[in-house]
């Protein structure tokens, strides 16, 4: 029988469309991408593309640790820069997260247009319950 349990933590940003922070299907957690929105205040962090992929590796972070998970457990990112001149900003901090654990998930790192709220990184996880 398939199990389904839907991700909500007050320490990630609420969704700002019809969407849910993640969700957990047959031992696979999905999480919705994640840009750098203070959940405290609702607003995205100021500063450039270090200050926000710190603020969006910590909401990821939150969002782990509600569905009982660990970074290691993250099998694959998905990234998105609005610019691949933050690549290598963007690679320290994303790096700085996951070296700890000795665990490096599989990766996509695509360049958009734009992203929600003026956003410069937004990075979604899925990672094994």
């Amino acid at each position: 029988m398939s199990t389904f349990k839907q991700i909500d933590t007050p320490n990630a940003p609420t969704a700002i469309g019809p969407y849910s922070q993640g969700f957990i299907a047959n031992g696979t957690l999905y999480a919705s991408g994640q840009i750098p929105i203070d959940p405290a205040t609702g607003e995205l962090v100021p500063g450039g593309i270090t200050e926000q992929t710190e603020q969006v590796m910590r909401n990821v972070d939150a969002i782990l640790k509600e569905a009982g998970l660990t970074p290691d457990r993250v099998v694959k990112t998905t990234c998105y820069l609005t610019s691949m001149e933050h690549f290598a900003s963007f690679n320290t901090i994303y790096s700085d997260y996951f070296a700890p654990h000795n665990h490096f998930p599989a990766r996509s790192c695509i360049a958009v247009k734009e992203l929600p709220k003026g956003a410069l990184v937004e990075v979604e996880i899925l990672g094994l319950v």
